[in-house]
């Protein structure tokens, strides 16, 4: 029997936090990026395609012992950081949004990517016969006319990095009030068998994911009526 008066939210709080830290940064990120891919003709374009794709084939163990190796003390990047600035960059929450930030990537890039290549080209030539810049015609033209897309690209990040596990747990552990999310604690409730709580967790987990994904599924089908698309 599921014991929600033992239910510590602090786990989702972390998750949400985090989530929340990474969405805005990927976006702020990811948004000149997207729009680079949708319009360049560059030879190096696949190849780019492929290094912001990498995280949703490569293990997330393999992605997160990089990413651990790459903070670390004993590496150039780590030892700056704590040198410089007294920050250590693994097993906290600064080395979680980090890792974060990479995990998440490609569920960003692409449904911006694909948006902005959905886009009218005689729309994008007329804004810029107008005389409006490339940085006008993004934020003026191309990103209003792309909503599903970034709504989509924002909350399917959101609900990816509140999801996380072998990342998170390879880079920032288990520690309470500082890296232990929602994911890492149903795992440590099954390590102790604990199974009534880990239900508890995962129904929560279950019930936000599907909550989420039927919010965009619910806002693309509207905004499609709206503008005539079957």
């Amino acid at each position: 029997m599921m014991d929600f008066a033992a239910l510590d939210f602090e786990p989702f709080l972390i998750s949400f936090k985090l989530a929340g830290i990474t969405t805005l940064i990927l976006f702020i990120i990811a948004m000149p990026i997207s729009w680079w891919l949708s319009q360049t003709k560059c030879r190096c374009k696949p190849f780019v395609e492929a290094v912001t794709s990498l995280p949703i084939v490569l293990p997330p163990s393999v992605l997160g012992f990089y990413i651990l190796f790459a903070l670390s003390q004993n590496s150039p990047i780590g030892a700056f950081f704590e040198e410089t600035f007294g920050i250590k960059l693994v097993f906290n929450f600064t080395g979680l949004v980090i890792a974060s930030v990479f995990y998440s990537f490609p569920f960003m890039v692409q449904p911006l990517q694909g948006g902005f290549e959905s886009l009218n080209k005689n729309m994008l030539e007329a804004s810029y016969i107008a005389g409006k810049s490339r940085f006008q015609t993004l934020w003026r033209v191309a990103l209003p006319n792309i909503k599903p897309a970034v709504l989509t690209a924002l909350i399917v990040t959101f609900a990816h990095t509140v999801g996380e596990f072998g990342v998170v747990l390879m880079v920032g552990g288990s520690i309470p009030g500082e890296t232990k999310v929602a994911s890492v604690a149903i795992y440590e409730f099954v390590e102790v068998m604990d199974y009534s709580q880990a239900h508890l967790y995962s129904a929560i987990m279950l019930v936000m994911s599907f909550v989420v994904l039927l919010g965009v599924y619910l806002f693309n089908q509207h905004h499609n009526k709206r503008i005539g698309i079957r």
